[in-house]
């Protein structure tokens, strides 16, 4: 590789699109996000494509759909061959660069049973090489950086804690017992940074990932109570939860699922008062605000490092949260506020662009081939997405995509989960799509489970409209596009290859790339 052609693709666990630009934008600080929007290309309309965590980062870093890669749940295995971002970069001469997590569930197929990799499914994705581990549940780095600056916390989860200055019993916004300058934020940040000066000799590619604002919600000072909770909007919802629940059989299981309390250690009892959720809300933002103060840095160093010019830099989130909208928390859901993300490309020699927004629909797993086709190499057949340079440059090539599919399997094999219980499914046909188009949601389910239609042109979400006769035509014409979506987008890794007499024959998915 003669001239450097360096990647920093940044993820933010958990951000929803809204507070880059939508109903919490006014209400969150977030300066170098938006600064770097100015220097960039902005995706207005992209969504994951799947949740929760591992299953979207499986999406994000294979390209695939879920229903290809079948990484569906958090500890679903991922098989052990199925391409990704990091070996075909490797393929392209890179180190593959992990700071942070992949969430990703290993193959019990070529491990031992006692094989610490299949102990937990946080482990990192093939073909990376970790450089830093910051996984939610282990962490063992940043939890010896504290102990060695003199913080005691005894069991782990005591770090999640929030601790009162006074010495009284803590509230849910007090501080966490670390200070800012040694929280997870900036001991990933400090260790990048400490990190990739040398390697600027030659072309890099570096996957940093930030696990907040991800739950547990508990901050450092300043940022515990950076935002006033009685100046934010309230959630987006209907009058109270049961007339959540009435609008489909799939929301009463949904309310249960997860409550405040669990996005919080220490208060087990937490009621879902509006101080309650308007209290977490301005914690996310603070969290929030903390992770764009360390992507400053990450910015800045590539500046100061004479590096702005040669690095692809992605920042994008791998779903979204809910946040007490529509009485739920988590990403376990159909709306919007769970999977529409934010997605900003800073591409070298595009400066034509910096400042401008797309508002055609995209995918999480149109960032793998955009990294791909950027550095040159060949884009897998098994890649369900598309690469985003012709609408960085401004082209809209003529098949681009009209609609978005995202999926969700709400089952757990083994323990039935609460949709399980109150749906009757099981974990075969305990899943479900979702198709938006220019107009409509379409929520279809695996089970015998009536669909759901949101009509944006009507009240969108908040009214289920799939019994409307009027729309009947809508519904089956969806309905239709979903099926064909998904017999188009069937798993291609080998379907495009011949074996013939003059031996195998590979044919391209997508002609031009690599």
């Amino acid at each position: 590789m003669a001239a450097h052609k360096n990647v920093l693709f940044i993820l933010i666990d958990q951000l929803r699109a809204d507070c880059l630009f939508g109903a919490m934008a006014n209400h969150v600080e977030l300066p170098n996000l938006r600064d770097f929007m100015q220097q960039s290309v902005t995706f207005e309309r992209n969504y994951t494509v799947v949740n929760p965590c591992g299953p979207s980062r499986a999406s994000l870093l294979t390209g695939q759909y879920a229903m290809n890669h079948r990484s569906t749940r958090n500890g679903t295995p991922l098989r052990h061959d199925t391409p990704n971002i990091a070996t075909e970069m490797r393929k392209a001469g890179y180190l593959p660069m992990l700071f942070g997590y992949t969430d990703t569930s290993q193959d019990p197929r070529i491990h031992h049973p006692n094989d610490p990799a299949v102990r937990s499914y946080e482990n990192p994705m093939n073909g990376f090489h970790e450089m830093l581990e910051m996984r939610l549940e282990m962490s063992y780095p940043w939890r010896s950086h504290l102990l060695n600056h003199g913080y005691e916390f005894g069991d782990y989860a005591n770090v999640f804690k929030p601790v009162s200055p006074t010495g009284g019993a803590p509230r849910l916004n007090d501080p966490a017992l670390y200070s800012a300058a040694h929280s997870d934020t900036a001991f990933l940040t400090d260790q990048f940074l400490a990190t990739l000066p040398s390697y600027a000799e030659h072309s890099w590619f570096a996957h940093l990932t930030y696990i907040r604002p991800h739950p547990p919600l508990v901050a450092p000072a300043p940022y515990n109570d950076m935002y006033d909770p009685a100046t934010l909007p309230l959630p987006t919802r209907l009058l109270n939860p049961e007339a959540e629940a009435a609008l489909h059989p799939f929301f009463a299981p949904t309310q249960q699922a997860y409550s405040p309390a669990d996005f919080v250690v220490g208060f087990p009892d937490l009621a879902a008062t509006d101080d309650t959720v308007q209290t977490l809300r301005a914690l996310y933002l603070g969290l929030a605000t903390e992770v764009d103060a360390h992507i400053g840095r990450v910015l800045q160093f590539l500046k100061d490092s004479g590096q702005d010019d040669d690095t692809l830099v992605v920042i994008s989130a791998d779903h979204g949260e809910m946040l007490g909208d529509r009485h739920s928390w988590g990403k376990f859901t159909v709306y919007d506020a769970a999977y529409h993300t934010p997605l900003i490309i800073r591409q070298p020699g595009n400066s034509s662009r910096a400042g401008t927004t797309v508002s055609q629909i995209t995918e999480s797993v149109d960032l793998m081939p955009t990294i791909l086709d950027w550095v040159g190499q060949e884009i897998p057949n098994a890649v369900d997405g598309r690469s985003l340079l012709p609408l960085l440059r401004g082209e809209l090539p003529q098949d681009w995509r009209r609609y978005s599919f995202s999926e969700l399997d709400f089952s757990q094999p083994g323990a039935p989960s609460h949709w399980e219980q109150a749906l009757a499914t099981t974990p075969l046909n305990s899943s479900l799509g979702i198709l938006r188009d220019e107009r409509f949601t379409l929520v279809e389910f695996a089970a015998d489970l009536p669909p759901m239609l949101f009509d944006h042109q009507g009240r969108g979400e908040l009214e289920n409209v799939a019994d409307h006769p009027d729309l009947q035509g809508d519904l089956m014409r969806l309905t239709r596009m979903m099926l064909r979506h998904r017999m188009c987008n069937a798993d291609h890794t080998l379907s495009l290859d011949l074996i013939t007499a003059d031996g195998p024959q590979h044919h391209r998915r997508w002609p031009g790339s690599g």
